[in-house]
C-alpha cells in the first residue's frame, strides 16, 4: 500500500464514528457526502452548517451524528473519498491516452488535452481541498501524498516513450516537463501552489530546466 493510500485511509477511518451498513443507511450515508460535496463547492469552502447538509441530503442531523462526530469529521470524510476517486479517476485517464498512442509526438498533446479537462472538471473541488490543508494538518499529508502520486503517474507514463527523449537524465525532463505542464493548467483552472506546499529545492530544479528548455527553443529552427 502506498504512502498516498496510507494517509488517505488513516483519514478516512478516524472521520467515521460508525460504518454505515447496507440499504437505507448506507444510502443516507451516500446522501451525506454528496450534499457536502456540492455545499463545499458552492460556498468556496466550508461556510455552511450541518443543518445544510441535513436539508440538502433529506437526511436528519442525528443520522448525522451518528456516522460523525463533528462537522469537521465529516469534511474528512468527503476529503478523503475524493483523493482517492480523483487518483482512480486520472490512472484510467493516463492509461487511455497511453493505449490510443504510440509515440511521444502522440501521446503528448493527447495527454495535456485530456490532463487539461481533467483538472478543469475536479478544480471546484480540489480548490476547497487545497484551502481546508493549509489551515488543517490531518488534511494536509493526504493532500500532499496524492499530488505526489498523481505526479509519479504522468512522468512514468511520459517515461513509456523515454528511447525518444533525447536525454542522460530522461526522468529529469520528464519531471520538468509535467511540473511545467501541471503548474500551467493549474494556473488557469486556480490550483495554485501554496507556501505551504511549496517544494525550494523543486523549485530551484524547474527553474533552471525551465531555462534550459527556453534556450533550445529559442535556437531551434521552425
Amino acid at each position: 500500500m502506498s504512502t498516498a493510500t496510507r494517509h488517505t485511509e488513516a483519514l478516512a477511518l478516524q472521520a467515521l464514528s460508525r460504518k454505515p451498513r447496507q440499504g437505507r443507511s448506507l444510502a443516507s450515508f451516500e446522501r451525506m457526502i454528496e450534499a457536502t460535496k456540492a455545499l463545499m463547492i458552492e460556498t468556496g469552502g466550508d461556510s455552511f452548517t450541518l443543518q445544510d447538509v441535513s436539508e440538502r441530503g433529506q437526511v436528519s442531523i442525528g443520522s448525522i451524528y451518528l456516522r460523525f462526530e463533528s462537522k469537521d469529521r465529516l469534511l474528512h470524510a468527503v476529503i478523503a473519498e475524493e483523493l482517492t476517486a480523483i487518483l482512480a479517476k486520472e490512472r484510467v485517464m493516463i492509461d487511455e491516452v497511453l493505449a490510443e498512442t504510440d509515440s511521444l509526438g502522440a501521446f503528448l498533446p493527447l495527454y495535456i488535452k485530456r490532463y487539461s479537462a481533467f483538472l478543469e472538471q475536479n478544480a471546484p473541488l480540489l480548490r476547497t481541498i487545497m484551502a481546508r490543508a493549509e489551515v488543517d494538518p490531518l488534511v494536509s499529508d493526504p493532500g500532499k501524498e496524492t499530488a505526489r502520486r498523481s505526479a509519479e503517474m504522468s512522468i512514468a507514463a511520459i517515461l513509456t516513450f523515454r528511447d525518444e527523449i533525447k536525454s542522460a537524465d530522461p526522468e529529469a525532463k520528464a519531471l520538468a516537463v509535467f511540473q511545467i505542464v501541471f503548474a500551467t493548467i493549474a494556473r488557469q483552472f486556480g490550483l495554485g501552489s501554496t507556501p505551504e506546499s511549496s517544494d525550494p529545492f523543486l523549485w530551484g530544479f524547474i527553474k533552471d530546466e525551465i531555462s534550459k528548455m527556453a534556450l533550445a527553443y529559442l535556437r531551434h529552427a521552425d
